[in-house]
This record gives structure tokens, C-alpha cells and sequence, in this order.
């Protein structure tokens, strides 16, 4: 049996932990060893350790707020307050939100359970919500609260993952993603299952829209109404109560996404795809969809549809398409902007969320004639702009309307400002900026930011206008010169949004709370542009995006002072791959933090669980034309790395698999690369470990430290001129 070693080296002290590399026994011990390492501060730091563990304390100052939702009446205003250990469901008046009264489960008052995903009845006088009080830390259930000090009522007997909660429109029903028997949440972002059995067979676990009965007297078992053979996404309910329309593929879940249908289904009845993307002909072939919406009269469905590499980053055009099936409408084709939630105000318009060159804003669409022939459209100007981040990230949470559409409630955060609820009035003249909105709560007035001031960048490159952010570091100088930070996004179809707080393992606002420029590009194939700009990647990994990256860091040398010889790059995910493949396409980059990044396009593609996102990129799979997959791969240029690169991933990621970091992480050893892999143990795509999270940033920073501190005016040269 072929056998390695795994490095792993901190400040002087060494360890080795040898392994099989085939035992998944020994690996868990390795993941193990990796992380008990991780957990001991090495003898000598290249950092102030204390320093950074008050850093990062200070990143999340201030209240957070999660999904926000607005009473059908506009009367009252129920939120989850985060804490620690879970999350509060508040509601107040409208008018008022210091008047808020908690909305729980719980038997006694101070029981705090795990409860959240809250959804009003038409009526405004009750919320549904989950919560794990009947049954703490084992299983959540849906309850109703009718908001008039009464107990909350336990609707369901549920065994399994549930979310997105969502009644029928006649109020009767509460309908909700269920995935019964789960043993993971559903998504490619959670750990993986260690593999055993028949691969692709045994223990497939289906995601199906289920209901329950907002009368019942006891728990019940829900409903599970939608076919046994399909994973379901999204779903909406027609306005007559009747039916459903709902995204979904045939398992598994996690990898069918890039290829769902669309569906539509009486209760009790059949089920009817009337729309696959993978058959119609024109921009919508082969692209992916998101976000069904039924008009109030039945008669048509708006949706999303364009590229987008991840489920739940959504972006493309907004489409509809009849009811009953037949060719999809583009409203959109050429708009500068990428869409990532929609709601009908009425038959004849529709409010959307976009992404426009780094704002998010609200627009109204007008309808006129055939809606899904040709009848005209028009764009209203923005009823809010927000150089920020709205909603918690989910498309269902992002805003919150009235029944009559007056208002719409969101919660919004920026680089400079901590997170709020507020609201936007559509036909109300607003300016851009969180000062166009109406500010509804004040929880973190006087809270400011642990980080240096955001600036939003522009600069061309090749034909295009490329838009990023740039962190100016805390307590910046003038008269000083300052190392550089690139941090890629994932992706690579999403957008880097001004957003509160630390991101995840990879934070660009701590890197700026220790004193470093921080460069976060929205390269092409990111979201804010359009589709064609989401699109210009494609079969070209690697190459375009890596001019705009350069060209961004080239706009930041000439407008800020840089030191030329401390620029570092780092990201995770695509922005792990674009570390990797960017270190070995130029020297300017003097270190590299990849996380769960990808090194060989050619046998990613064989290891991965989510290999049908690859087709619409690569135009084939990777048997078809292994050429162009070996174009973008890291590996293909190995033996031009000269920068030092730390690799970290998590052991059970369904991604980008923790092979993809052994993989670069051995080429760089056997060429001499200055290189350390740590491979954390039970951890997926996005670490959950708060203790993981953590000890990736310190170690991201004492990397950077080693080869590019803060604190020094100079740096090696020669180490700036590009290839």
C-alpha cells in the first residue's frame, strides 16, 4: 500500500503523522493530529496571538438579526435575534420595534430552544415557525403562535431536516421542504457522509415539499405531497391554494441541481414538468433556475434562470413562462444587472432584487399586454440602492412585503455599518445609501466597525468595467506603505457585497483590522453585471478573470500606498482555485492562503459530488474534452510556483474535495515550494466548527505575517514584476 506523510509546520515546531493514503481510518487520524496541532500555539509566532484573538472578537460587535418578515397588514414585524447558542423570534408593532414581546416554544420562560424560519398567516394574526422545544437538540417541529398569549401550537410529529416554511394562501395549510430520516441538511455545502455501501444508491435521501394542518388538535405526521423520486429545492404556492409550482431533479440532490425542472402539481395530483432547461433551445439551454414565483391570477410563473455555479448564490435574468407550459420569456435580456429574488405586486407587475455593480437594490417591473409573449416592459428607477448586503443570504429571506405591497422590510448591513431592519416604500423618493430607507430599528447605534473604511473600485480590463471593494487598513496612514491583500470570492458565480462583520474561515475585515489593504474584486463571472459578464469565464478558468484581478491590483498601486513587494492573494472554493492556479501564472504574489481550492480540473471532476455544474462551464465533460479542463488546471503549471501557500480543507467537503489540496500541497513540497497542508476533521464545504473557523484565520494571518508582515515599510524584491 502507497503511503505519504503529511507536514505540518508552525513557527519552528514540526510535526509528521504518517498515513496510508487509502485509510480512511488513518486519514481521520491524520485530520485529527492536523488539528490538535492547530489548537497548541506554537513556540515562536510570527504574530501577536492575543492581538488577533481581540481582532477577531471585535469583528460581529453589535446585535445580529436574521430573517426578517413583515405581518401581511403591516401591523406587526417578527425577526430572529441571534445569540450564542441559537436564535430569539421577536415581534413588535411596526411603529415601534423597542416594544417587542419573544414568540417561543418553550414551556418556561427562560427555556431557550432552537427556533427560527418564522412564516405569517395571511390573516396577520399568527406565525409559523420551527423548534426543537418538544424535543431539545434531537428534532424540530413546526409550531403556531397565535400571537395572543396562548401557547404555541405543536403542528407536526416530524423525523428530519425541515425549512422554508410557507402557508397556502387561504390560510389553512403550512407547506415546507422536508427530508425525511435525514442525516445531514440537504445541500452540497454540509460534510459529506463517509462513503460505504452501493455509491449512488444506498442511502439517497430526498428533499419533498410536505404540509401540515394549521387546525389540527395533536401532532401529526405531515403530508409529503410532491413524488417520492424527486428532490425538491423551491417551491410557491398557486394562488388558489391547489397547487404547487416547485424546482427539483432526480437524485441526488446535491449534484442534480445544475440540471432541475420545472414543475407544477394540483395536491393530490400528477406531476408536470413544464420546463427543462436542458431542452429549450436559446440563452435559457442549459442554464440553471431558481426562485418560482405564481402570478396572483394563476395564469403565468417568473423565475430566475441563468449561469450560476452554486445553489442558493442566485443570479441570471428574470423569466416567465405560462402556467401550462410553453416557451419562457426573457423580461430582462441585456438588463446590466443580475436578479436574485422576485414577488408579483400585481398581474401586471413585479418587484425584483438585484445586484447592480455592488449595490443591491429593489426595482418594479411594468407588464403590459402578453407577459409571456411580447408585450412591453418597463424598469422603474430604484426603490431603494444599498451599497450592501440584504436579507441572511436565502432567496426566500431576502425582503418582507405587505399584502397590499406598500412596504417592503429587510434587514441590511454594510463595511460600515452593522446590521438594521428597514423599510422601503415603493413610490417614495429615495436616495441611494442606507440614508434612502426607512430605519426601523436602532439595536447597534454607536457600534463601529473593528476595520478600515470600504471604498468601491472601478477599473476596465479588457472590454469590461470591473467593480470591487477595497478595505483601507484600520487606522490608516498616508504616510506609511501597506502590504496588500487579494481575496478571491467563491463561486465563481456570486459577488462580493458590503456586508458586517467576519464572512467565514478567509475574513478580509480582519485582514484590515491588522493593518493590510484588502482587494475584494468582482472579477467576470461574478454577479452585478449581467449575464454575459456572469458568462465570460466559461471554458476560460483562470485566465480572464486573473487580468481583472491584476488590472484591480494595478488600480489600487496607483491610487493607494502599497508596498509592490508584500501583495498576498487568498480565497476559498473558486477563490481557492483561483489562488492556486494564479500562483502559478505570475511571481507578484509574495504568499497564499487557498482554501478548499481546486488543483486539477481532470480528476476534480471525477472526485467531486457535484459534477453537473461543470457542463455549462467546460461546454463538455471532462471525457469528452479533457483539454479544456487541463487548460485551467493548477497542476498543468506547477513548476512555475515560487510563492509559499498554506492549504486548508475540510475532510468530509462534497465540493471541492480534500484530495484537490493533498494534490497541490504534494507538488509544492516535492518542488520546494515553502508550503503546509491542515485538513480539519467532520467539516464540509463551509466549516461549522467555530473553533475551525477560527483557527483558519489565525493561521491565514501568521502565514501572511511570515511573508508579508503589517508592520514593516519594505519587503523582498524582485518579487512584483508579473510573467
Amino acid at each position: 500500500m502507497l503511503s505519504s506523510k503529511l507536514q505540518l509546520s508552525r513557527g519552528g515546531a514540526r510535526t509528521r503523522c504518517a498515513f496510508p493514503l487509502k485509510s480512511p481510518v488513518v486519514f481521520a487520524a491524520v485530520c485529527l493530529c492536523a488539528v490538535a496541532l492547530a489548537q497548541n500555539a506554537p513556540a515562536s509566532s510570527p504574530v501577536d496571538r492575543t492581538h488577533i484573538d481581540e481582532v477577531l472578537s471585535s469583528l460581529n460587535r453589535g446585535r445580529s438579526i436574521g430573517q426578517v418578515a413583515v405581518s401581511p397588514d403591516g401591523k406587526r414585524i417578527a425577526w430572529i435575534q441571534s445569540r450564542r447558542d441559537g436564535g430569539d423570534i421577536l415581534v413588535a408593532p411596526a411603529s415601534d420595534l423597542t416594544k417587542a414581546e419573544r414568540i417561543s416554544a418553550g414551556v418556561q420562560p427562560d427555556q431557550h430552544c432552537r427556533e427560527g424560519e418564522i412564516a405569517w398567516s395571511p390573516n396577520a394574526k399568527s406565525l409559523a415557525f420551527f423548534s426543537d422545544c418538544a424535543r431539545p437538540g434531537e428534532q424540530s417541529d413546526l409550531f403556531l403562535a397565535a400571537l395572543d398569549g396562548t401557547p404555541a401550537r405543536r403542528l407536526t410529529e416530524l423525523r428530519g431536516y425541515a425549512n422554508q416554511p410557507a402557508f397556502s394562501p387561504d390560510g389553512t395549510r403550512v407547506a415546507f421542504l422536508y427530508v425525511e430520516g435525514a442525516t445531514r441538511p440537504a445541500g452540497a455545502l454540509a460534510a459529506m457522509k463517509p462513503p460505504a455501501g452501493v455509491i449512488g444508491e444506498d442511502g439517497i435521501e430526498f428533499q419533498r415539499v410536505a404540509v401540515a394542518a394549521t387546525e389540527v388538535t395533536s401532532p401529526e405526521a405531515p403530508e409529503q405531497v410532491t413524488p417520492a423520486n424527486l428532490h425538491v429545492y423551491e417551491f410557491d404556492w398557486a394562488p388558489d391554494s391547489k397547487s404547487l409550482a416547485y424546482i427539483a431533479a432526480d437524485p441526488p440532490g446535491e449534484n442534480n441541481w445544475w440540471v432541475a425542472r420545472l414543475y407544477t402539481q394540483p395536491l393530490g395530483g400528477t406531476s408536470k414538468a413544464i420546463l427543462a432547461p436542458a431542452e429549450v433551445p436559446g440563452p435559457l439551454h442549459g442554464m440553471q433556475i431558481a426562485v418560482p414565483r405564481w402570478s396572483p391570477d394563476g395564469k403565468a410563473i417568473a423565475f430566475i434562470g441563468g449561469l450560476m455555479s452554486d445553489q442558493g448564490s442566485t443570479g441570471g435574468d428574470v423569466w416567465l413562462i405560462s402556467s401550462i407550459g410553453g416557451t419562457p420569456r426573457d423580461l430582462t435580456a441585456g438588463r446590466p444587472t443580475s436578479p436574485a429574488w422576485l414577488e408579483w405586486g400585481s398581474n401586471e407587475s413585479l418587484f425584483v432584487c438585484e445586484n447592480a455593480g455592488g449595490n443591491n437594490q429593489l426595482i418594479r417591473f411594468k407588464l403590459q399586454g402578453d407577459r409571456t409573449g411580447n408585450g412591453p416592459v418597463t424598469f422603474g428607477s430604484p426603490i431603494f440602492s444599498i451599497p450592501g448586503n440584504v436579507g441572511d443570504g436565502r432567496m426566500s429571506h431576502s425582503l418582507s412585503a405587505t399584502a397590499d405591497h406598500a412596504l417592503f422590510v429587510f434587514h441590511a448591513s454594510t463595511f460600515g455599518h452593522a446590521p438594521e431592519i428597514y423599510g422601503a416604500k415603493p413610490g417614495t423618493v429615495m436616495t441611494s445609501g442606507l440614508e434612502g430607507v426607512i430605519h426601523l430599528s436602532h439595536f447597534n447605534d454607536g457600534v463601529q466597525p473593528a476595520w478600515g473604511k470600504a471604498v468601491s473600485l472601478s477599473w476596465k480590463s479588457d472590454s469590461f468595467r470591473v467593480q470591487g471593494w477595497l478595505l483601507l487598513p484600520k487606522d490608516y496612514d498616508p504616510a506609511n506603505k501597506y502590504p496588500l491583500l487579494v481575496e478571491v470570492h467563491g463561486g465563481p458565480a456570486a459577488a462580493v457585497e458590503g456586508q458586517w462583520g467576519a464572512r467565514g474561515g478567509l475574513s478580509g475585515t480582519a485582514f484590515s483590522a491588522l493593518g493590510y489593504f484588502v482587494l475584494l474584486p468582482n472579477p467576470r463571472g461574478s454577479y452585478g453585471q449581467g449575464e454575459a459578464f456572469t458568462q465570460a469565464n466559461r471554458k476560460d478558468f483562470g485566465y480572464g478573470d486573473l487580468r481583472d484581478i491584476l488590472a484591480g491590483v494595478d488600480t489600487v498601486l496607483a491610487k493607494y500606498p502599497i508596498d509592490p513587494s508584500r501583495i498576498g492573494i487568498t480565497g476559498w472554493s473558486y477563490g481557492g482555485f483561483m489562488t492556486m492556479f494564479a500562483v502559478t501564472q505570475t511571481n507578484r504574489f509574495r504568499a497564499a492562503v487557498a482554501g478548499a481550492g481546486i488543483a486539477d480540473w481532470q480528476s476534480y471532476y471525477g472526485e467531486n459530488s457535484i459534477d453537473q455544474w461543470m457542463i455549462p462551464y467546460f461546454g463538455a465533460s471532462v471525457y469528452d474534452d479533457p483539454a479544456v479542463y487541463a487548460k485551467s488546471s493548477a497542476i498543468s503549471f506547477i513548476k512555475q510556483v515560487k510563492t509559499p501557500t498554506l492549504v486548508v480543507v475540510g475532510d468530509r467537503d462534497g465540493e471541492c474535495p480534500a484530495p484537490q489540496s493533498f494534490e497541490f500541497w504534494h507538488a509544492l513540497r516535492d518542488r520546494h515550494v515553502p508550503t503546509e497542508l491542515v485538513v480539519y476533521p467532520n467539516e464540509g464545504h463551509g466549516f461549522v466548527d467555530p473553533a475551525h473557523r477560527r483557527d483558519v484565520m489565525v493561521r491565514a494571518l501568521e502565514w501572511f505575517a511570515r511573508y508579508m508582515p503589517p508592520g514593516e515599510q519594505g519587503g523582498p524584491t524582485g518579487v512584483a514584476s508579473s510573467r
